[in-house]
């Protein structure tokens, strides 16, 4: 049997993924390499692998050291999904527009971060996937 802090991690994780290039297939059309290493969008699987790895810890395990690291852990990766990404990726955006603006070129790119209903979905899709795993397995 697998590891279900493993499979409850992988799922939510990939799952997330998964879902955001089905958004994006439905909203464009079409879908590129590009999008498969997309940083941002719907849901954010940072915040699903890291919400549904302190969620399972919690439900094997009770409140421990290992829990504990995993939640602040957990608490770093959402903030900064949200937030420092998030900022980062909008000045990149504005960089941006100054090299158009004067007709600049560049290989630059940026990445966006979050918003907080994609880091909140994300959280949301890690914890029901890691409570779905535990219930699972405790009834197989």
């Amino acid at each position: 049997m697998m590891n279900i802090v493993l499979l409850s991690v992988l799922l939510a994780g990939f799952g997330s993924q998964i879902l955001k290039l089905l958004i994006l297939l439905v909203r464009h059309r079409k879908l590129s390499w590009h999008d498969v290493l997309l940083t941002g969008g719907m849901p954010s699987s940072h915040a699903a692998f890291v919400v549904s790895l302190a969620t399972i810890i919690y439900l094997t395990e009770g409140v421990s050291t290992l829990f504990v690291m995993s939640l602040v852990f957990a608490i770093i990766v959402l903030r900064d999904a949200f937030g420092v990404r998030r900022s980062v990726g909008l000045e990149g955006k504005a960089i941006q527009q100054l090299f158009k603006m004067h007709h600049l070129k560049s290989k630059f790119h940026y990445s966006m971060g979050h918003t907080p209903l994609q880091v909140f979905v994300g959280s949301l899709i890690g914890f029901g996937t890691a409570v779905l795993v535990h219930y699972y397995v405790l009834i197989a």
